[in-house]
């Protein structure tokens, strides 16, 4: 049995499924009111419900004959708060890699140049002396 955050990223992992995420962000739906924007059929939003409900991301209740889906947004806090660390793992690396550069930059900026243009330029000097 896969563990939680598994199944979030399992349920995350598909954009239908995001989407309509995203739409009970605005309130509960209905199966016909959530299928509405895809061209899918409502059994197949269906499937996607069953695995948003069984990742812990929505839960399911009733209404007279309607059948209503509403967000449970704690697992999302959970695997935010599991990308958040790598988030700042990343950012530190780029700050330290910034930092890296511009210490080389500024060094490089400061070194004297040995290209072959001043050893041209002496042998001309040397040359016009005779």
């Amino acid at each position: 049995m896969p563990d939680q955050l598994t199944s979030v990223f399992a349920a995350l992992a598909d954009p239908t499924r995001r989407a309509i995420l995203h739409r009970l962000t605005q309130g509960d739906a209905n199966v016909a009111e959530l299928a509405e924007p895809f061209a899918i059929s409502q059994p197949a939003v269906s499937k996607h419900l069953k695995v948003l409900e069984t990742a812990g991301l929505i839960s399911r209740s009733r209404v007279a004959t309607a059948r209503f889906s509403h967000l449970e947004a704690e697992h999302l806090k959970e695997a935010t708060e599991y990308m958040e660390t790598y988030r700042r793992f990343w950012n530190g690396s780029f700050d330290r890699l910034d930092k890296a550069l511009a210490a080389y930059q500024g060094g490089a900026a400061t070194e004297p140049d040995d290209t072959n243009d001043n050893t041209n330029h002496d042998t001309n000097k040397e040359e016009e002396k005779k």
